[in-house]
């Protein structure tokens, strides 16, 4: 079990979202916060929110940015105290043609949704070691990062590579009484794929106009499915029961079960038959 009380909290994409939602939990249960996002807005509003609950501590900067996230990361600790509450959770969304995906979008997607738990990981993580008092990280990745869906080539590589780091850090980590738990979303009511399309690196992406209408209608549908689904702060507390539960996979429902299922049973089939010992 993962005691919350007394730790400090350190969340990106905190100002909107599943990030927003996990600070809300948090704060009800008394954890200071450290929120980054690169949406200074949210940030503000956040900090309004929760401030008069738990210490709040904002701090603008893309999670690609490896020197910016060091120097939020002291200045969190300065004021906050040691950080051993860790959530890498920002994130983007897009999904276009595999063979048209320019190199600017593959660093964007890469670069956030899997390099930015990685800078977290390496800037946190050797801390809460050396302190020996143990901790939690909590990793996003999502339902399309254990088995392929249409959420396009780029979301899908780089969620999987979240799920494979959080797999094989968590048992590595047991011994030292750091947690990681991962968290695989399906739909959330969020507004990432509109805040995602006005982010996406999108210059020299070519397409015809027949492919940006049809792009603009498949994203309009999946942020009408988005709206309707389970809120953020329902999430957050999903979460923060994980962490004090120690659950290692915390999913919102059951989306994923028939694609897991499938791609479960076609790994196995196409292992080949063991041989009988003479």
């Amino acid at each position: 079990m993962t005691d919350v009380q007394g730790r400090t909290a350190f969340i990106t994409g905190g100002g909107n979202g599943i990030g927003l939602g996990i600070a809300k939990a948090l704060a009800r249960a008394g954890v200071p916060l450290a929120l980054n996002d690169i949406d200074g807005e949210a940030l503000d509003h956040a900090r309004a929110q929760l401030g008069s609950i738990v210490p709040v501590e904002v701090f603008r900067f893309d999670v690609r940015d490896r020197d910016a996230y060091a120097a939020a990361a002291a200045a969190a600790e300065e004021r906050l105290g040691p950080v051993s509450l860790l959530f890498n959770n920002a994130g983007v969304a897009s999904a276009f043609p595999a063979d048209r995906l320019t190199y600017a979008l593959w660093d964007w997607s890469i670069g956030t949704n899997l390099g930015g738990v990685i800078n977290g990981i390496r800037t946190f993580l050797p801390r809460m070691l050396e302190r020996g008092e143990g901790g939690h990280i909590v990793n996003t990745a999502s339902g399309a990062g254990l088995a392929a869906t249409g959420s396009g080539v780029i979301y899908c590589t780089a969620k999987f590579g979240v799920v494979g780091l959080s797999e094989s850090m968590g048992p590595e980590l047991a011994p030292s009484g750091v947690g990681v738990s991962l968290l695989c979303p399906g739909p959330v009511a969020t507004g990432t794929i509109e805040r995602s399309a006005d982010a996406a690196p999108i210059a020299g992406l070519r397409l015809s106009p027949e492919e940006w209408r049809h792009h603009a209608e498949r994203s309009a549908a999946m942020a009408a499915v988005l709206r309707e689904a389970i809120s953020a702060d329902a999430v957050g507390e999903l979460v923060l029961k994980a962490v004090r539960e120690d659950q290692f996979y915390i999913h919102t429902d059951r989306v994923m079960e028939a694609r897991i299922a499938a791609r479960t049973e076609a790994l196995l089939e196409a292992m080949p038959m063991q041989e009988v010992a003479a």
